[in-house]
């Protein structure tokens, strides 16, 4: 008889659940997050397990390898796209894990993408830069209003960028307000120097596969952001079409329309955020040094404002960089802008 399995997984525990081709419920179990544990309680149905479900958490990695180790095929339940089951009036792990397998079991499991263990590392190092780019622009954010809020000087952040603590400092009268700017602008030089030094060892690293060379003809996108993409995507053949790429990159809207009015929204956090950094990474730079595609960003922000028109321009640049990947061709502007 066919078994599939649930486990609800938490940070210290995870909650296991098998059931039948029928529905009923043959094993439920707490244990302890300890791969040997959760493999060896699973054992007595290995042979007829069709899946084991396994929700895509914070801290899932090692389970899904440990059960792809002993030969599971193990599926990564999206939680965002998941329809929530109705009619109980109580509900708790055990119920979680049971109505995971039984999704399964249905056919209607929402799953995510389980990407290659041996590439992940480089994924989730260059996640981390990301991370510390984006705390960087903040304080540079920051420093700039602090500047002008106490001096009146319109500085871009570039301009601050390259400043020094005592070029800063000569900006500034009051001693506090000095050690203010100071203590923010140390942290940027720190920052940039774990960025600078992230990027060398990832490029060391990795090279860029066949599919995504071609990515760097794309106007503002450089080796760095490519290998970001790479990384993030993984299998360009697993998005059957455009749209599930640009959904995916966050690039569509979220919206319930029922006779022509809104109902509500859906789940905006829905696909993966490093790619919709990214793509508005690329237009950005795009927006800045291209004629062309600044001519479209002026007559786009005019009748929708800049950030509609910078989201719009990342969406044309996921759709673009996705038949560059599948089709492997080049960038060619005058389909992006006319």
């Amino acid at each position: 008889m066919k078994h599939y399995v649930g486990i609800d997984l938490h940070s210290n525990n995870s909650f296991i659940a098998v059931i039948d081709e029928t529905g009923a419920v043959k094993f439920k179990k707490r244990v302890s997050n300890d791969g040997s544990i959760i493999v060896e309680s699973l054992k007595a149905f290995q042979q007829d397990v069709v899946g084991v479900v396994v929700e895509s958490t914070f801290n899932w990695y090692w389970l899904v390898d440990a059960l792809n180790s002993e030969g599971y095929k193990v599926h990564l339940a999206n939680p965002g796209a998941m329809e929530q089951y109705e009619g109980l009036k109580h509900t708790d792990d055990k119920t979680d894990a049971i109505w995971l397998a039984e999704m399964l079991r249905l056919g209607i499991l929402p799953t995510g993408y389980i990407y290659p263990k041996e590439e992940r590392p480089l994924r989730d190092l260059l996640r981390k830069r990301t991370l510390l780019v984006q705390h960087r622009t903040a304080l540079l954010v920051g420093l700039k209003g602090f500047i002008h809020n106490w001096t009146g000087e319109r500085l871009s952040r570039c301009a601050i960028k390259e400043m020094d603590s005592q070029t800063i400092t000569q900006l500034l009268d009051h001693d506090l307000n000095q050690q203010s700017a100071v203590q923010i602008n140390e942290v940027i030089t720190v920052l940039d120097e774990k960025i600078d030094k992230i990027e060398a060892l990832v490029l060391s690293k990795v090279k860029l596969k066949e599919p995504y060379k071609r990515l760097q003809t794309v106007w503002g996108i450089g080796q760095l952001l490519a290998t970001l993409i790479m990384l993030e995507t993984g299998d360009i053949r697993r998005f059957p079409e455009v749209g599930n790429y640009a959904s995916y990159c966050r690039g569509v809207g979220s919206k319930k329309i029922s006779n022509e009015k809104t109902k509500g929204v859906g789940n905006r956090r829905n696909g993966n955020k490093y790619l919709s950094w990214a793509y508005l990474e690329a237009a950005q730079f795009m927006r800045r040094f291209y004629p062309k595609a600044k001519a479209w960003f002026d007559r786009k922000a005019a009748q929708k404002g800049q950030i509609v028109a910078i989201k719009a321009l990342s969406h044309k640049i996921s759709r673009a960089c996705y038949f560059i990947m599948k089709e492997q061709t080049v960038f060619e502007p005058s389909r992006l802008f006319g």
